[in-house]
């Protein structure tokens, strides 16, 4: 391990608030080489809070300056730096990944990374598993441990203890402190008990931005003092690497931390207002998602494309409802081309919100229509088409059917009066001739018939009493049968019931 950096004691101070006591101390800076734990030369911080402690004196005491070792990225230790800072003390394991910080401090991703590098340097955070960025495969985030650093001690005069001397050095552990740190701890510590927020408009954050860099006390950082500092989480940073063996989780499935506050937060009234340049992207992104064939097409010219529409304020659903009125085409070769032809107009002859609610009902209506269509055709396919039937092959049995189906015509036609067609449904089994067939031909149709029954085709029975009534039905496949064949086809019109071959 390397050898903790030179420290240079601060000389006697006759008052807590002298300048001159903290300008004795050299700058703050960690090369990349000691922002590791095994090379740290600070100690590691046992809670969420007294870790806070020091973020605030590094922020007030003015000692790093990013700004010294780098071209670009903040200028300053300040409030944004803190306010990350205080998403990481809220999580253990200390395992933050850039899209959770990003969601948490509405920073954008560069940013994330510019303040994290910053509390590295200040020697506030080190490295236990660094993060991995490969191609291809899901990025994983970096674990560090919250860590005091040796300048914080020697600047309050914090007494340290090792307490087991085969441990690491920076397991030790905090004793006392010295008469004239205590007043400044005391300052500290109401800053850590409160939270910092984002400042609302620039001329309400004027005034602490400039002086963020001065006096020891951190003066430089605003915080909510109605607030109740939250309750870190059970545990702490440890020594060890809690990751083992085992690989870091996925960025995106990393778990938030908890928060335990008495009071729940209250959501931001509204959200995010776009501009014209946004809505048009986001109806872009939209339409590529809804419509299949814009699938691969480039975002920015589908809302150049849709940027009259979308500055009319229209929504996905009002375009859907438009192409339904408009009508698409079947073939589709260039999408972006076809999508300007459909559009062409539109905002002129749909221009007000009740005559697009009427063209996207009158879409929702077709489109339901068409799903009891499709529902209704596969009934249809299995009660009839999926199986294997193929008609009889008895020449007797057409002939009756067909004698059958010519009386049902006779009757429909007015040939007869009703009563004359109720004597005739009476005798239909001997009317059919169904007494002239032998016995070996009943019995080959009701075989034929069970065999298919067996399959779950009802279609010989059901054809027999359609055409010749349930009488003849029976005489010619059994009673018992007939029955079987109805229930099967009374349970196949139910949505409940599926028949078919595996």
């Amino acid at each position: 391990m390397a050898a903790p950096a030179a420290v240079m004691l601060p000389a006697p101070r006759p008052a807590i608030d002298d300048a001159d006591a903290v300008a004795v101390l050299p700058g703050l800076f960690v090369p990349e080489a000691m922002q590791w734990l095994s090379t740290s030369s600070g100690r590691v911080a046992l809670d969420g809070y007294s870790w806070m402690q020091a973020v605030h004196w590094v922020a007030g005491s003015g000692l790093y300056e990013p700004r010294r070792h780098r071209s670009h990225g903040p200028r300053s230790f300040g409030v944004t730096t803190v306010r990350a800072a205080q998403e990481l003390a809220a999580l253990s394991p200390c395992r933050p990944g850039i899209e959770y910080l990003v969601r948490r401090t509405g920073l954008s991703e560069r940013s994330v990374e510019y303040h994290l590098g910053m509390l590295r340097e200040a020697g506030l955070l080190a490295y236990i598993v660094r993060g991995t960025r490969v191609r291809g495969e899901s990025a994983q985030a970096s674990e560090f441990a919250r860590m005091i650093p040796v300048e914080f001690d020697v600047a309050l005069g914090v007494r340290t203890v090792q307490r087991d001397e085969d441990a690491p050095a920076y397991t030790r552990t905090m004793t006392g402190i010295a008469e004239a740190g205590r007043e400044l701890m005391a300052r500290l510590a109401k800053k850590a008990s409160r939270k910092v927020r984002k400042p609302r408009s620039k001329t309400s954050s004027k005034g602490p931005a400039k002086g963020a860099r001065g006096g020891a006390d951190g003066a430089g950082v605003t915080g909510v003092s109605g607030e109740s500092r939250c309750t870190p989480m059970g545990g702490g940073s440890t020594g060890t690497s809690g990751a083992g063996s085992t690989s870091s989780p996925s960025e995106s499935k990393l778990a938030r931390g908890e928060r335990k506050s008495p009071t729940p937060k209250k959501s931001k009234a509204g959200g995010r207002r776009l501009n014209r340049v946004g809505r048009r992207y986001q109806l872009a992104r939209e339409l590529i998602q809804e419509l299949d064939w814009l699938a691969g097409c480039s975002v920015p010219r589908i809302a150049w494309v849709a940027r009259h529409i979308a500055d009319a304020g229209w929504t996905v659903v009002d375009v859907q409802g438009w192409l339904h009125y408009r009508g698409e085409a079947a073939r589709v070769r260039r999408a972006s081309g076809l999508l300007a032809t459909l559009l062409r107009g539109a905002e002129t002859i749909l221009d007000t919100p009740a005559k697009r609610s009427t063209a996207v009902e009158e879409w929702r209506g077709a489109q339901e229509a068409a799903r009891r269509y499709r529902i209704e055709q596969v009934r249809a396919r299995r009660e009839r088409y999926d199986s294997d039937w193929q008609p009889p092959a008895s020449q007797a049995l057409h002939r009756q059917v067909d004698h059958a189906f010519a009386q049902v015509r006779e009757i429909a036609n007015g040939g007869r009066e009703a009563a004359q067609s109720s004597a005739a449904e009476a005798a239909l089994p001997q009317l059919s001739g169904l007494q002239d067939l032998s016995r070996q031909d009943i019995e080959a149709s009701r075989q034929d018939a069970w065999g298919r029954l067996m399959l779950g085709d009802t279609s010989p029975i059901t054809v027999a009493i359609d055409s010749m009534g349930r009488a003849a039905a029976e005489y010619l496949y059994g009673a018992d049968l007939v029955r079987r064949a109805m229930q099967l086809a009374s349970g196949a019109r139910s949505s409940l019931m599926t028949i078919g071959r595996r």
